[in-house]
């Protein structure tokens, strides 16, 4: 069907070519252009484009500012503006790509907005987002450009990420149907009619900062389809985003930035054509950190032909993609049909967005007015509300009732503050949980507030003068210069935890912080790449304190040993030592007790409000992993201490990621999970703490007791073989994915299903009476996990398969019906490379939480059984069911996988191999770049089995030179686990045994 619109389309466009004037070259462009005519087919029109262009106005288009061709009255285009939850920042071309902050809508990180576990609502906050991109384009279009690099789709694989709260969940079914949700209320619903261009983030298997760009995601063929593709596929099949920024990272030793999928496995998710776009400074990568190629050239010749379309580096200057590119077509590393290729694609995603229709095309009416519009801000109070997760409520703590709670202590470091973050706009107003408790129990009720952070000063011994303020500007430097400890002098100290703290002046309220010295007095918060504003005070061995740097510059190479403050001539600050016994000792003197105060202030009140919990600046970020999870030991004593004067306390934990809170759970009444929600944070706290909204908000990640229960290694990402995630770990959480409480009680019936046996082509219902049995309307979202009984391989512990939210008055009954198509229980088969779904007898478990089944039932399956390994058959080596210490690494540079062996006694297996009983040959295709030989043992049973024989690997000089070796092996008949032991360094591609 569409081929033959395709066809009509473009004979009406060949017509239309023929009855057109002639439009000399040199003129702007004109209504007569067929590509400015809205009623021809957009390919038709991208194809005309297309061929107006010259060589060098489309190479010219492959760095994210495309830009103007004015003989052809086309003007500047730019990739990338971002818009994770809410339109947050772009850069101006026209001031040397300097960043331009929004001011608009700011709704919850992601890790919130999918906690409400609610499409239509995300779908209605995408739309918003969509609109005000639109309106921001209106104001400037050449610094709001409307391809939105949003959202992100990484699973939350570990919670030590950095970037944690800029994804959605570590489930891929959540995690495709928010991302989905939201990308569709971007684009407008109407793939053909773009209000924006989202662009899915980051392709693929990304989940860690640290050596981000050097290290390689160890992604088998299971994880990657089952877990990391599936994340990312839904979106881009229901055409809720336009493209995908490849990521930093290698994926099984290929750099992202070249990843073959981009061109083949991602594209053949649509009938649409995609925008691929690089991350930034990534196509440098590739010559310079990576060593991937050795020229430029080369490496830009191998992103396009991977699949990208935008070059995103070097900041606003093209010149040298231009350059580059220009050198691999002179060289033949490149054909203009390959750039033709992406060019027509980034062509099709501007037809769409209107850009070349008159007044913009669908969307081009929306103006500046929706920019945080009232009907938003709404919207955003919406969904803080909703994002809110209640975690513990012992003996009925929450709801406050607003007519007795007269006396209110709002305390902690998040009481009177909001934070947004990297990927956030500038707040245009600001509702605290200070203010929203205030204005919830009105005038007639005494709400105070404190941040329970210590006011300090600090004295140089030797001089007896104060560290003080002087300022709030660049010019304003601060000194060791104060006679006496005045408020200039006084610093509040706040603990985010893993040592860092910030320290805030008490005359004129600004952070210290470094700025490349001197140290100054002038940010209202902590912010900047760098952030520049964090420090660790060291305790000494006599009693002081070394003031220790930890802005995050530090950790970069080229900063230097010097990160400990040293007082030198005039009282000048400076780094100047490089270990605490060499830098200034400082008498820390306690002006106040922050502790001392808050307790003073519970005790003095009805009911404690604690706002406690994480900072997105300081609290890992992009660039940046957590060592930890644990809440910062300073804010765990001010919890314990106010618990302890005040037994009516309620902890609001406000972080971008799950936290270890222990004694929280165990002793503190009443618990509620927020992460930074934007502008009207503190309404949605007292909406749901005086219960005006009765909280419905569900986890999208395990919370673990402890880090113990993590990997020791952030880069593990065989979530299959490391048991992580609540699909694989057997590890009892603090609270498990999908926990999440109301103010009302909800009672589950016996699932019904349609059938108790099914074929693989069919689909599933399940059926459950959900009441509430409570004396509250609330809401329930009905979660349907699968966990299959037999397998030929390991299976999730249980898999979410799908949701349904549910609205019930008290005493209200109703039927959910969740239904699972029998393809969504497919797992993907190494042995063939596809997906199958195994007969079976799969349990159905129907819960509010994964660990919370409230009723279950069973259905056969009637599917299929995967046959023996045919080993006589040529087999990928990358598609082992089991392995110890091999990595997987890259074929060539340009596709496949292959395995590295690394050491001795590494090892892979396949399990269940039919021997044919003639097979005396084992074959493979193997590289080694060390000098000597190497051997691969064939081995039966495990890796120290019967040995059939030993193949010799000789070097080959190469990691990527492949020669074929062979061995003869003891001929063996029947099913057997079949066992390949590597003794050295080697790759291998492939292998028989025939």
């Amino acid at each position: 069907m569409r081929n033959r619109r395709l066809r009509r389309g473009i004979t009406a466009l060949a017509l239309a070519l023929l009855v057109l004037p002639a439009v000399p070259g040199t003129a702007h462009a004109e209504p007569t252009y067929p590509f400015r005519d809205p009623h021809l087919p957009v390919q038709g029109r991208v194809d005309d484009l297309l061929g107006r262009l010259t060589l060098d106005e489309k190479i010219s288009w492959l760095h994210q500012y495309q830009p103007a061709v004015p003989r052809l009255g086309i003007g500047l285009f730019k990739t990338g503006t971002e818009a994770l939850h809410g339109v947050a920042w772009s850069t101006d071309i026209d001031n040397n790509g300097a960043v331009v902050k929004a001011r608009g809508t700011s709704f919850p990180q992601p890790v919130g907005m999918a906690s409400t576990w609610d499409t239509d609502l995300i779908q209605r906050v995408g739309s918003a987002v969509g609109d005000e991109a639109r309106g921001y384009h209106a104001q400037n279009p050449r610094v709001w450009g409307l391809n939105l690099w949003a959202p992100v789709v990484n699973l939350l694989r570990d919670p030590r990420w950095g970037r944690n709260e800029e994804g959605y969940s570590e489930d891929p079914l959540l995690t495709a149907k928010i991302s989905t949700a939201y990308g569709s209320g971007m684009t407008g619903g109407d793939p053909d009619h773009l209000k924006s261009a989202p662009t899915l983030k980051h392709y693929l298997a990304y989940n860690n900062e640290v050596r981000r760009d050097v290290t390689s995601s160890n992604v088998p063929p299971r994880v990657l389809n089952e877990y990391d593709r599936a994340a990312f596929r839904p979106a881009i099949a229901a055409d809720a985003a336009t493209g995908v920024m490849a990521s930093y990272n290698l994926v099984n030793g290929r750099p992202a930035t070249v990843d073959p999928d981009l061109a083949t496995v991602v594209r053949g998710w649509t009938d649409q054509p995609l925008m691929n776009v690089t991350d930034a400074w990534a196509p440098n990568n590739l010559v310079a950190s990576q060593g991937y190629y050795a020229t430029q050239p080369e490496a830009n010749a191998a992103i396009i032909k991977a699949g990208v379309n935008s070059f995103i580096t070097d900041d606003t200057n093209a010149q040298p993609t231009v350059t580059a590119i220009k050198q691999a077509l002179a060289s033949g590393l490149l054909t203009e049909a390959d750039i033709d290729a992406r060019i027509s694609e980034t062509l099709n995603v501007r037809f769409r967005l209107g850009e070349f229709d008159p007044g913009g095309g669908r969307y081009g009416d929306i103006t500046p007015d929706v920019i945080n519009s009232p009907e938003h801000q709404r919207l955003a109070r919406q969904a803080a509300g909703a994002a809110m997760v209640l975690l513990k409520n012992s003996r009925q703590a929450l709801p406050l009732n607003p007519s007795r709670t007269r006396k209110v202590a709002v305390l902690g470091p998040l009481a009177d503050t909001l934070y947004s973050d990297w990927y956030g706009a500038d707040l245009p107003y600001e509702v605290t949980a200070l203010d929203g408790i205030r204005e919830r129990l009105g005038g007639s009720a005494s709400v105070s507030g404190l941040d329970g952070a210590d006011r300090i000063a600090l004295k140089d011994p030797a001089t007896g003068r104060y560290v003080t303020a002087t300022g709030t500007t660049d010019a304003d430097p601060v000194a060791a210069t104060g006679a006496t400890a005045s408020l200039a002098a006084q610093f509040d100290a706040v603990d985010w935890g893993q040592g860092v703290v910030t320290l805030r002046n008490a005359a004129n309220g600004r952070y210290l912080g470094y700025n490349w010295g001197p140290f100054i007095t002038r940010d209202e918060q902590p912010n900047g790449w760098y952030v520049q504003q964090q420090f660790t005070l060291e305790p000494q061995a006599d009693g002081t304190v070394a003031l220790r740097y930890t802005g995050y510059e530090t950790t970069e190479s080229w900063f230097g040993a010097n990160t400990y403050v040293t007082v030198g001539d005039g009282g000048a600050l400076t780094l100047g030592a490089s270990t605490a016994a060499d830098a200034t000792h400082f008498a820390r003197e306690v002006v106040s007790s922050g502790v001392d105060r808050a307790v003073a202030a519970a005790k003095a009140a009805d009911t404690a409000v604690l706002v406690v919990g994480s900072n997105p600046f300081i609290n890992g970020r992009e660039a940046h992993d957590r060592t930890s999870t644990a809440l910062s030991a300073g804010q765990e004593a001010l919890v314990k201490a106010v618990t302890k004067a005040n037994p009516h306390t309620v902890l609001v934990l406000q972080t971008s990621y799950p936290v270890t809170i222990g004694w929280e759970q165990e002793h503190v009444p009443a618990i509620v999970w927020t992460t930074h929600a934007g502008a009207e944070t503190g309404h949605a706290v007292a909406d749901v703490l005086f219960g005006d909204r009765n909280p419905s908000g569900k986890l999208t990640q395990t919370w673990y007791r402890s880090d113990r229960q993590l990997p020791p290694d952030l880069l593990e990402y065989d979530i299959i073989s490391s048991g992580q995630t609540y699909l694989y770990s057997t590890a009892k959480p603090l609270y498990p994915f999908g926990h999440g409480l109301s103010y009302t009680r909800f009672r589950y019936g016996q699932p019904r299903t349609d059938a108790r046996s099914v074929a693989a082509d069919g689909t599933i219902s399940v059926s459950v009476d959900v009441t509430n049995t409570g004396s509250r309307a609330g809401s329930e979202v009905v979660q349907l996990y699968t966990h299959q009984r037999t397998s030929r391989v390991k299976t999730p512990i249980r898999a979410l398969k799908a949701f349904q939210r549910v609205q019930l008055a008290p005493g209200q009954t109703r039927a959910v019906t969740l239904r699972l198509p029998v393809a969504d229980l497919a797992n993907w088969d190494v042995t063939r490379s596809r997906w199958v779904v195994e007969s079976s007898t799969y349990d159905l478990l129907v819960g509010t939480n994964a660990d919370d089944i409230r009723a279950r039932t069973a259905v056969a399956v009637r599917g299929a059984t995967i046959p023996a390994r045919d080993l006589s058959r040529t087999t990928r080596a990358e598609n082992f069911d089991r392995h110890a210490g091999v990595r997987l690494v890259d074929e060539t540079k340009a596709r496949g996988t292959a395995v590295g062996a690394t050491a001795a006694g590494q090892w892979i297996a396949f399990a269940g191999s039919a021997l044919r009983p003639g097979a005396h040959t084992f074959t493979a295709r193997v590289a080694r770049a060390a000098v000597g030989a190497g051997t691969i043992q064939v081995r039966l049973g495990s890796p120290t089995g019967r040995l059939l024989g030993t193949a010799t690997v000789p070097s080959t000089g190469d990691d990527y030179r492949y020669v074929s070796v062979s061995a003869e092996v003891a001929r063996t008949a029947g099913t057997h686990d079949v066992y390949l032991v590597f003794d050295s360094a080697l790759r291998l591609a492939d292998f028989s045994l025939r």
